[in-house]
């Protein structure tokens, strides 16, 4: 019985994440279609960068990458993502939506990501990444302050070369240390953290010892500080890049808007509360 069960858990899985991937944004078969012409300040092409979170990984109902609900250049229904609400307006957007965001990415990989969006001539770009600079086995081990910002100019000025008319949007890391304190009570979540769910914040979620909460707080004062960053890497690219004045980073979201299988990385819900932050940060709304 137990093994029948099994087994057709594991087929519906396969056909949703076969589901899900099928309805991922990128380019259309046969290669990139040619834009439509722009309507008014609207940009026709857009990237987006960064890491899990970006690459909308968790929210198809398992854990795999599910372009088709990320927050910055979704394409299907259930977020309304930065590429659709641009879309509607401007139909020279469609098809144009590139996704280069890794699960796992760390900041150092920013730059190779930004060459690709280079690659496809992206005219707006958008900027997610430092969530796996902090989660790492233990503190110690998280991306120096310093190494995090140089590794986010060199992703700057690759767009600043190579797109340097292209409008850049950077959001703020989210704060991790609120999904501790949202799910440290619970016990479903704790038991899902404890199989390694960043564990410089949430190993041993449920212990209150001195240690721990001195390791909890190295890691939200980390985050703080690359957000920090963040903020002052887009100040000094200039007037073509705008940061979320740390929107993301101080948005009350709940457990619900997590999805149920790791209670870290954001559902279709999640996404879409992101992709409203976003907007709202973007200045596209006028």
């Amino acid at each position: 019985m137990a093994r029948r069960w099994m087994a057709g858990a594991a087929a519906i899985c396969a056909l949703v994440a076969l589901a899900c991937e099928a309805g991922e944004g990128g380019d259309p078969p046969g290669g990139t279609s040619p834009p439509a012409p722009p309507t008014g300040d609207l940009p026709s092409s857009m990237a987006a960068l960064g890491d899990s979170i970006t690459a909308g990984y968790g929210s198809c109902l398992v854990l795999t990458t599910c372009h088709r609900n990320s927050w910055s250049t979704g394409d299907g229904f259930r977020v309304e993502s930065l590429y659709r609400r641009i879309s509607d307006v401007n139909e020279a957007m469609s098809g144009q939506g590139h996704n280069f965001a890794v699960p796992g990415a760390r900041a150092a990989a920013l730059a190779d990501q930004a060459a690709s969006a280079v690659d496809v001539s992206a005219a707006y770009v958008t900027v997610l990444v430092g969530a796996n600079d902090a989660c790492r086995a233990t503190p110690q081990e998280m991306t120096p302050v310093a190494t995090f910002r140089d590794d986010v100019d060199r992703a700057l000025w690759v767009l600043r070369d190579g797109l340097p008319q292209a409008e850049i949007l950077v959001l703020s890391i989210p704060d991790l240390y609120r999904l501790w304190e949202l799910g440290h009570d619970e016990q479903r979540v704790v038991r899902v953290w404890d199989r390694g769910v960043c564990p410089s914040m949430l190993a041993d979620a449920g212990s209150t010892d001195p240690a721990a909460a001195q390791r909890r707080s190295s890691v939200r004062e980390r985050v703080v500080a690359y957000n920090a960053e963040l903020a002052d890497a887009c100040r000094a690219y200039g007037n073509r890049c705008r940061y979320d004045d740390g929107a993301v980073y101080g948005t009350e979201f709940t457990l619900d808007q997590l999805n149920p299988l790791d209670y870290f990385h954001p559902d279709a819900g999640g996404q879409d509360m992101l992709a409203e932050l976003a907007y709202a940060a973007s200045g596209l709304a006028g």
